[in-house]
């Protein structure tokens, strides 16, 4: 069963509720019987009114300053808490809509509630009173609509009444048999990790407006709409359509101000739609992405996925339960990011809060990444497009930023980001910049543009929208390297995102010479602009500046007890479990260390791996991340435990990340892109085919994972030794495979699928 979750009982909260989404309306199902719940959110409605301005007056004279502490000083305590005064507004937060309230009376006997991958439909199928019923739930994406169905097999039995909410201030609106609601996000808001005795604050005629609408189509009984909601008594069948929209206007200006217009605008769509037509056309669009990509592991087993997750907490195997994870990831980037929507952010689409953690924004050191490192490898390149949207938005905001902040040319982008497009680093001076200065989350976004060129190979990608910012990107980073007395070019202020270091006086300071994290980083930078260039034909001073420059960058240092160094100095790290891997970013998601072409870099990242994980349990997304270090270096076993562990302890009954009260949807994307790295690894110039296998996957399949180079791998695999293995390409190319103790070249045309185990 591993493209289905099912329960016996009702989400007991937000958190196990199902979700669904379209990647412009999100809707989390909880499937109860009384009164359901469907918790609501678009994509485009967070708090605020519009870009803020960045008015730090003397950022040039704040970086000399730091660049002479530690270049001349060695001050780095000093250097650290000079960068605050570099710091920006606080980032806004992403919105709750609304909730669709349904209510009906009788106690559910034989209850099934389900989520179906494959046709993205949510339902609940109970009997009540000796009556059957089935409840669906879909958010199609071709008509931009949430659809709630209900069948009974007695006539007449349907009776319901349905009703809006919102955690926001709404009005009704009701005409021509729909209902509605209007309102407005928060104009202000404080993040949640700050205090203020007015966090949330609603001014008339400010913020992001928005309007929902509804509309029911009964077979048989009465329909009635009034101000209460819309009530149905004696029907046979029932279909509820539901849209909204918003006034977000686009990132550089103020929202519209009345949201009648986007109530408007979607009941308008409403009268447009096909009803007879809706479930085809959703199914049609859904299951054409989805089955491009699909993971066996074991034998099926059917029993509900609270169980299973329960069973493997208690000690079993459950490969299949493995799989299943892996197509959840696929399901949500499908139902979070699609072409014209926001990109996915920390929660995806779904958030219940108004002052949700973290403000559910675009976390650029390594979440916002990590959500889209299934999309090429699991065959969902369209759901990339919200990326590089994002992206693009980020450097023109950033080019601002680079020239206020740093005198730079190109465009900047550090670690927090929103709707509106902030790229300056956050916190108004209050903020620690261990979190805020880290001045090269822009640089690891372009990473992500030439590693989408890599498997799709779109030459018009690359020059139209890859190529120009990985440019800026590259003028940035050269116009902040300067020489230190050594010669070498250090990038500064540099961090390890997130991660204190300990001087010996006892305090902890964050920012020092170039960190390990950014030496990378800019090594591959300049690698893809020349990489990028030669692929399209150019040859810029700009590029042969990048690559002088990339060979006077700070040697990758290493301890004396051969670890990799996370900063220049082998300072005491104020955390040895933490969080971010950022220092073995060469190995994954880079490609600079791999165990045969580096293997001493590969040595020391494995030594630095063991003393991260030697103490303290991973949390979500570090767990993800550990997966992908592990499969790298040829460790499937330790993989398979993180995978396992993972499972036992970060995930609700229906498999979305959650520890504790904090739900992120990073992890569920980063498992099911770093998963695939223990059966097909193309980041090297060989192509390696089930590279990594754990034990406990002896028999399993794959089918349509990529890999790069425009290439469709299908194995299968029995007692760990492959029995079919399958390669098709998009493009026509000669390539490296590597499968069961061999190594062949092979020719490839498009369209020709290859066994690879023929002779």
């Amino acid at each position: 069963m591993a493209h289905e979750l099912w329960f016996t009982t009702a989400a007991a909260d937000w958190f196990e509720a199902l979700p669904l989404g379209n990647g412009h309306l999100g809707a989390k199902v909880f499937g109860r019987i009384g009164e359901e719940r469907i918790a609501l959110n678009l994509d485009d409605v967070w708090s605020g009114d519009g870009p803020r301005t960045l008015t730090v007056s003397d950022g040039p004279q704040v970086l000399a300053d730091v660049r002479r502490l530690l270049l001349d000083e060695g001050d780095q305590l000093a250097a650290t808490e000079r960068t605050r005064a570099l710091q920006g507004p606080l980032v806004e937060s992403y919105q709750p809509l609304a909730d669709l309230l349904i209510r009906a009376s009788g106690e559910p006997q034989d209850y099934r509630r389900s989520l179906d991958l494959r046709t993205g439909t949510a339902a609940v199928d109970c009997t009540v009173d000796g009556v059957r019923f089935r409840r669906e739930t879909y958010v199609s994406t071709p008509d931009q609509v949430m659809v709630w169905t209900i069948t009974a097999d007695r006539p007449g039995a349907i009776d319901l009444d349905l009703s809006l909410e919102s955690r926001h201030p709404v009005r009704v609106e009701v005409a021509d048999g729909t209902y509605g609601v209007v309102g407005h996000a928060p104009s202000e808001l404080t993040i949640e990790y700050r205090q203020s005795p007015d966090p949330i604050r609603y001014e008339k005629g400010r913020g992001i407006g928005f309007g929902v609408a509804l509309r029911a189509v009964n077979d048989g009984g009465t329909l009635t709409v009034s101000s209460a909601g819309v009530s149905v008594r004696g029907a046979d069948s029932l279909t509820v359509l539901l849209s909204a929209a918003s006034t977000f206007a686009g990132w550089k200006v103020p929202p519209g101000r009345d949201p009648l217009v986007a109530l408007r605008a979607v009941t308008s769509a409403l009268d447009a739609i096909a009803v007879d037509r809706l479930r085809e056309r959703h199914l049609d669009d859904h299951i054409a992405l989805y089955d491009r990509a699909e993971l066996s592991l074991g034998r099926p087993i059917d029993a509900p996925t609270d169980e299973r997750i329960k069973a493997v907490a208690a000690g079993g195997n459950d490969p299949d339960l493995v799989a299943l994870m892996f197509h959840f990831g696929r399901y949500l980037l499908m139902a979070s990011s699609r072409p014209g929507t926001q990109a996915a952010n920390l929660q995806g689409i779904w958030n219940q809060d108004r002052r949700p953690m973290w403000a559910s924004d675009w976390t650029t050191n390594i979440n916002t990444q990590m959500n889209y490192w299934p999309a090429d490898l699991t065959g969902l390149g369209e759901c990339f497009d919200p990326l590089t949207d994002l992206i693009e938005g980020l450097a023109e905001s950033g080019a601002e930023t680079a020239r206020i902040l740093y005198d730079a040319p190109g465009w900047v982008s550090h670690h927090n980001a929103d709707i509106w497009r902030a790229t300056w680093p956050v916190g108004e001076g209050g903020d620690d910049p261990v979190w805020a200065m880290c001045a090269t989350c822009g640089v690891w976004l372009t990473a992500h543009l030439m590693e989408h060129y890599r498997f799709q190979l779109e030459l018009d990608f690359l020059r139209d929208r890859a190529y120009p910012l990985l440019a800026g990107a590259a003028e940035f980073v050269l116009s902040m390297l300067v020489e230190d007395r050594d010669g070498r070019l250090q990038f500064i202020p540099s961090t390890a995102p997130e991660h204190h270091f300990v001087l010996p006086s006892g305090d902890k300071a964050s920012v020092d010479l170039t960190s390990t994290y950014d030496i990378w980083l800019i090594r591959e930078l300049f690698a893809n602009l020349t990489e990028a260039e030669v692929a399209l034909g150019l040859s810029t001073d700009l590029a042969a500046r990048a690559r002088a420059a990339r060979e006077r960058l700070p040697a990758i240092g290493t301890a004396d007890d051969g670890r990799l160094l996370e900063w220049p100095t082998d300072w005491q790290p104020s955390e040895p479990d933490h969080r971010h891997q950022s220092h073995l970013y060469g190995l994954y998601p880079g490609a600079e260390i791999d165990p045969i072409r580096t293997p001493e870099w590969a040595a020391a990242a494995r030594a630095s791996l063991d003393l991260r994980t030697a103490g303290g349990s991973p949390g979500g997304w570090t767990s993800a991340w550990l997966v992908a270090l592990w499969a790298r270096l040829f460790e499937p076993e330790k993989a398979s435990a993180v995978i396992r562990d993972y499972l036992s302890r970060l995930v609700s009954d229906n498999l979305l990340h959650r520890d504790g009260d904090i739900f992120q949807i990073d992890a569920n994307f980063g498992m099911t892109g770093c998963i695939p790295e223990l059966l097909i690894q193309s980041h090297t110039d060989t192509i390696r085919l089930l590279p990594a296998l754990p034990a406990d996957w002896p028999d399993g399949s794959f089918r349509g994972l990529r890999a790069r180079g425009g290439l469709s791998f299908d194995v299968t695999w029995r007692n760990g030794k492959p029995t079919t293995a399958t390669v098709e390409a998009t493009h026509p190319g000669r390539h490296r495979v590597a499968l069961a103790g061999e190594t062949r070249t092979i020719t490839l045309t498009p369209g020709k699928r290859i066994d690879l185990l023929s002779r």
